[in-house]
């Protein structure tokens, strides 16, 4: 599992490449918060485009990042999920929690758009 961060202001884009499953979880579960932390970010984008496979463990992670951020005023915004990775999404039932865009623009945009509402 590779795992790309990049901070622009109070956005934290997390590009995440390979499987995401338990043998994966810990230590991407643990470099997200820590990146959260330092860069002090209300909005987590996450690039789920080059997940290859993801179990349980892996939703693991994603809620628990989702529930930080939440508590927080924050958002997170998942995008570029393929197929069976959004229909995982989808059963889990992550997709009625948070926003699922097909596209990293899409994403960036809703985040534009809160902004503009909520002035954060």
């Amino acid at each position: 599992m590779a795992l790309i961060l990049q901070n622009k202001m109070d956005i934290l884009l997390v590009r995440l490449l390979g499987d995401l499953d338990l043998v994966t979880a810990d230590e991407i579960r643990a470099k997200i918060d820590y990146s959260l932390v330092e860069t002090n970010s209300q909005y987590l984008l996450l690039d789920l485009s080059q997940i290859t496979f993801m179990d349980s463990s892996g939703l693991g992670v994603i809620l628990g990042r989702y529930r930080r951020l939440k508590e927080q005023g924050g958002q997170m915004i998942i995008f570029g999920a393929q197929a069976k990775i959004k229909k995982i999404l989808e059963i889990s039932g992550i997709i009625s929690l948070m926003p699922v865009c097909q596209t990293e623009e899409e994403a960036w945009q809703l985040i534009e758009k809160r902004r503009q509402v909520c002035g954060k």
